[in-house]
């Protein structure tokens, strides 16, 4: 009588283990559920890179050295309550540093070193290897590609003119004819002036822009002039204070600065930002810092490969001191 109820018995443990089984299964896999992890966005894998390029230097080092702008509205602005600097130069910087070391951006962030850098001494940061590039509404042109390499243009902008709000006397860069106009030393905006508006007084020139804001305010210049992006930032800084001529007598085609002749690193960044563009990085690198003035992104612009040799027989006396 024993045998046959042993046989009863054996089908039925045997479910209970599959169910088991089953449900011990079952109860693990939700933290593996898309969306579930909150490490979302986890990033490209660590690259690997040549031995000998900049970007395997970094990677063993675990810090990538940027010089940018401390006080440039919109493009690298130091938040006095955070510390960090913060703009479209920033995160551009942080989509270079994340192809070099992988990861999320926030993770790539960490591993930035920000270097305050004004445009004077933008090409000897980079030359005396204080920085390893530099992001810092840096304007290509054929006197600073003499003395560093350039990767972009990441943007272009175009130099126009601020004056105090309500103030009609300015409508073009010629109107600056006999006015006081303040821009920043070592920048391509004082040289455009000269240019354009031979009567202008630029004798007022300092090391940052916000200076130079500050003298228009106080009615020690009329007018500051550079890049239109720039500018803005200071529009927006400003509401009801300050207005744009919105007359650009220029194009300004910003790059990534990095040391001549590394032409490893310049292509790396190239393809960075190449792949930046049609990923929509870029773009949304943009919304979530110049866009919040109001601006809308751009289309994004065509990644110049130029060869040094190229670029040296192309310089022109005209481009000589900017």
């Amino acid at each position: 009588m024993n045998r046959p109820t042993s046989r009863g018995r054996w089908p039925l443990a045997a479910l209970l283990l599959i169910l088991a089984l089953l449900a011990g299964a079952c109860g693990g896999s939700d933290d593996n559920e898309p969306g579930v992890d909150a490490k979302a966005d986890p990033g490209p894998t660590k690259p690997t890179h040549a031995a000998g390029t900049k970007m395997a230097e970094v990677q063993s080092k675990g810090k990538l050295v940027v010089g940018t702008k401390f006080d440039q509205p919109l493009f690298g602005l130091k938040n006095p309550v955070t510390n960090k600097v913060e703009g479209f130069d920033v995160e551009v910087a942080k989509l270079v540093a994340q192809a070099i070391f992988g990861g999320t951006l926030a993770e790539a962030e960490a591993k930035i070193e920000f270097v305050e850098t004004v445009s004077a001494n933008r090409e000897p940061f980079i030359q005396e290897a204080k920085v390893d590039m530099v992001v810092a509404t840096y304007t290509i042109n054929n006197a600073r590609k003499e003395k560093v390499d350039f990767a972009g243009p990441y943007y272009i902008a175009g130099q126009d003119i601020l004056v105090k709000q309500g103030d009609t006397s300015v409508k073009s860069v010629t109107d600056l004819n006999g006015k006081k106009v303040c821009s920043v030393t070592g920048s391509t905006s004082i040289n455009n002036v000269k240019e354009k508006a031979p009567q202008a007084d630029i004798s007022t020139s300092f090391g940052t822009y916000s200076l130079c804001v500050e003298a228009l305010a106080d009615g020690r210049v009329q007018a500051v002039t550079t890049d239109d992006i720039i500018l803005l930032g200071f529009i927006a800084d400003n509401p009801g204070k300050y207005q744009l001529v919105k007359a650009p007598f220029t194009t300004e085609n910003y790059g990534i600065g990095v040391k001549k002749g590394d032409d490893a690193f310049r292509t790396f960044i190239n393809d960075t930002l190449e792949k930046s563009y049609t990923s929509g990085s870029w773009k949304a690198a943009f919304e979530r810092t110049v866009g919040k003035s109001g601006q809308q992104a751009p289309a994004s612009p065509k990644v110049d490969r130029y060869t040094a040799g190229a670029a040296a027989a192309t310089t022109t006396t005209s481009t000589t001191v900017r």
